[in-house]
């Protein structure tokens, strides 16, 4: 039989237990910060203020499709006519060698990208989210013309793929738990 003392620290510890399972926690990449009027989100094309001409169109593509897999938003590719407006300007690409080999030739890359980005409910003209120095590292293996990783960039369509993908889920995780 559980004496006075011992009942009443199962009752608290019991208590703890329910208080705690509602704290409001949840799984990185789960969570969603936006308000429940947002239903329509515009993703205008991003501006691009780097040398690269064709990542801005995958960069924004892969927004579009990040936000349309949360499931239950309307994704525009305009800025007018919607509830939330993602806007995002690619402010640059840069390389940094990250491995060598045995001769001190550099392996691999890792590609910094930065980006200016900003999530906004139109209705009120608030600021969800933004991000004026949003960055992406990402390793780049050297395929093609060693020591060039921008020109190996420009004819390696998978890897601005891979890397737009990158970005988008980093940014839209950011955005829905508004980090």
């Amino acid at each position: 039989m559980i004496g006075r003392v011992g009942f009443r620290t199962v009752v608290l510890v019991l208590l703890l237990a329910v208080q705690a399972s509602g704290c409001g926690y949840a799984l990185a990449g789960r969570g969603n910060a936006l308000p429940a009027t947002i239903r329509v989100i515009g993703v205008p094309d991003f501006q691009n203020l780097s040398p690269y001409p064709d990542i801005d169109r995958y960069m924004t593509e892969s927004v579009r499709e990040e936000f349309q897999a949360r499931g239950r938003y309307r994704i525009l590719a305009q800025a007018d006519g919607v509830d939330g407006r993602f806007v995002g300007t690619l402010v640059s690409v840069e390389f940094r060698p990250a491995t060598f080999t045995a001769d001190n030739q550099v392996a691999r890359n890792t590609m910094v990208v930065t980006a200016a980005v900003e999530f906004r409910e139109v209705a009120t003209d608030k600021v969800i989210w933004s991000n004026p120095h949003y960055q992406l590292r990402e390793d780049y293996q050297l395929q093609g013309v060693a020591g060039d990783p921008a020109a190996n960039l420009l004819r390696d369509r998978d890897a601005q793929l891979r890397i737009a993908r990158a970005f988008a889920r980093s940014v839209v995780t950011s955005v829905f738990e508004a980090f």
